[in-house]
């Protein structure tokens, strides 16, 4: 019996002590990531969630996965830095030329990724409401592009539809339709969060927002 609690304890103080370091995660993506500042709202959850996480942002008006490798400086960070999790992002991607783009370019970046200790994660997205009728593309291409590339999937865009499907509210978008309001931030920073720590909090975080 003693032992039975000697072990447990000794699995709580390992969860703690992980959850005392300090993850570094970078950021690469476009105004999806950089509206609201969507780094520092997954700092903010993870230290609500007893957990520290240094970001990095590498964001810029409609750029896609390949735009950020052409330029080079994605590269560079990996290679300089010490990053545990790189989190990709571009736009909806439910085409076939965006999906194409999701896979091909993101095997690019997990190649790089594994060679300096690091794991790919997909931050999926969303369509505008315009583009409402794409939403099942954008889920599968970027699940497809996970399951090829041996990436992490942080399912934002699944988190938003079942959010959508289940109370009619479409204020996750902000004003222009396709942009996250304040709101539809947080809920994609609490799925980051809870994807890249597997919290147990992730299943209900997928169906609800504050």
């Amino acid at each position: 019996m003693k032992r039975l609690v000697y072990c447990f304890a000794f699995l709580i103080l390992s969860i703690q002590f992980v959850k005392a370091q300090s993850s570094k995660v970078l950021f690469v993506g476009n105004s999806l990531t950089y509206t609201n500042n969507l780094p520092e709202l997954v700092e903010k959850e993870a230290k609500r969630q007893g957990i520290k996480v240094q970001s990095k942002m590498l964001a810029f008006p409609n750029y896609a996965i390949i735009d950020h490798w052409n330029d080079g400086e994605v590269q560079k960070l990996i290679q300089s830095e010490k990053y545990d999790y790189v989190v990709v992002q571009q736009g909806p991607s439910s085409q076939k030329e965006g999906r194409q783009m999701l896979i091909e370019d993101g095997a690019r970046l997990q190649k790089l990724c594994a060679k300096h200790d690091a794991k790919l994660v997909y931050f999926m997205v969303w369509p505008s409401r315009t583009y409402y009728y794409t939403f099942e593309g954008v889920i599968k291409n970027h699940k497809d592009a996970a399951d090829m590339n041996d990436a992490l999937l942080c399912p934002v865009g699944e988190a938003w539809k079942a959010y959508f499907d289940r109370n009619g509210d479409f204020s996750l978008y902000g004003r222009d339709g396709f942009h996250p309001s304040p709101k539809g931030s947080r809920l994609a920073a609490k799925v980051i969060v809870d994807t890249l720590f597997e919290n147990d909090e992730t299943q209900t975080v997928r169906g609800s927002s504050n």
